[in-house]
């Protein structure tokens, strides 16, 4: 696993390619998009720890958000075009008119993603189908709002900079707008920094921008990367993991149940006695069952 502080910029994408580049691994997957103007935690997974994926990319998420009135983007965020404005004269948002508006979308709300967006429809993602000149509508799915803290307000320029907790498939870009609608303005976000993605934080991640000098083959920069790895021995601050004996950890790798050892979740990470994974666990009924096999010989992640 390689937690990585994503710089302005680049795509995630492209930090997945300078990670399979920089160490020479050619299954690196990660645990939820930022959009190129974001920056913050990004998590790489590598090799077997791809595997980990979809568990990992549901946690929740955590950001500073800044959120500039007056104006609407196609993308809804900077990188994007005006397609509305507010009135004239319209005045900027108090910092009380602000927090009454984010108290009545806290908890579960029903949200529009942005057209732009790595959302699929049939097959294609809906920013290529826009870029294509299409018309995209896409569907309002169900999404939480944790915590919404508004930190600080001004009215020149008319904006306002927040600290979110959110769950998997929340846009922020979307937060904006809506929060703009319901203030009687126009809205989009100019800033968006993510500060956890589950279980891991921006303390110790490495520099995005150095991942991509060690892709270009900065000798030093990649020796830098490879001792950035968290190995194995890590896995308990990612998910709940669960330890079990070889007889159990040769039988899990065959793909049978064995009986939960205490401690076992309905999705845990099952290590085996040295520590190596045996499999993605699922406890149900006081089984342990095999949810996703892992490679024994999974040397890093």
């Amino acid at each position: 696993m390689l937690r990585v502080d994503k710089p302005r910029g680049p795509t995630s994408h492209d930090l997945v390619a300078a990670a399979r580049r920089a160490l020479g691994q050619r299954e690196v997957g990660h645990a939820g998009t930022l959009d190129p103007m974001a920056t913050g935690v990004l998590v790489l997974m590598l090799g077997e720890a791809t595997k980990l994926s979809a568990h990992l990319s549901a946690d929740d998420k955590a950001y500073e958000a800044t959120v500039s009135f007056g104006a609407e983007t196609d993308s809804l965020d900077a990188d994007g075009e005006v397609v509305a404005r507010a009135p004239e004269g319209t005045a900027a948002p108090t910092h009380k008119a602000i927090e009454h508006a984010l108290a009545a979308m806290h908890g579960t709300i029903s949200q529009v993603p942005p057209v732009v967006s790595a959302i699929k429809v049939d097959g294609e993602a809906m920013h290529a189908r826009v870029r294509r000149g299409e018309v995209v509508v896409p569907e309002a799915r169900e999404v939480v709002l944790r915590e919404a803290v508004v930190t600080s307000v001004s009215a020149d320029p008319a904006q306002c900079t927040l600290s979110l907790s959110v769950s998997k498939g929340f846009y922020v870009r979307s937060l904006a707008r809506d929060l703009a609608l319901a203030l009687g303005t126009r809205g989009h976000l100019t800033a968006l920094r993510r500060t956890r993605s589950g279980a891991f934080t921006l303390d110790g991640a490495f520099d995005g921008a150095a991942l991509i000098a060690a892709a270009r083959g900065d000798d030093a920069m990649r020796a830098a990367v490879r001792d950035a790895v968290e190995g194995w021995s890590d896995a308990g601050r990612w998910m709940p993991t669960v330890g079990v004996d070889e007889e159990a950890a040769r039988s899990l790798r065959f793909g049978r149940p064995v009986i939960a050892p205490p401690g076992a979740a309905a999705t845990c990470l099952v290590l085996d006695p040295s520590g190596a994974p045996v499999c993605v666990g699922g406890a149900v009924d006081g089984l342990l069952r095999v949810l996703r096999g892992i490679s024994a010989s999974a040397p890093s992640c």
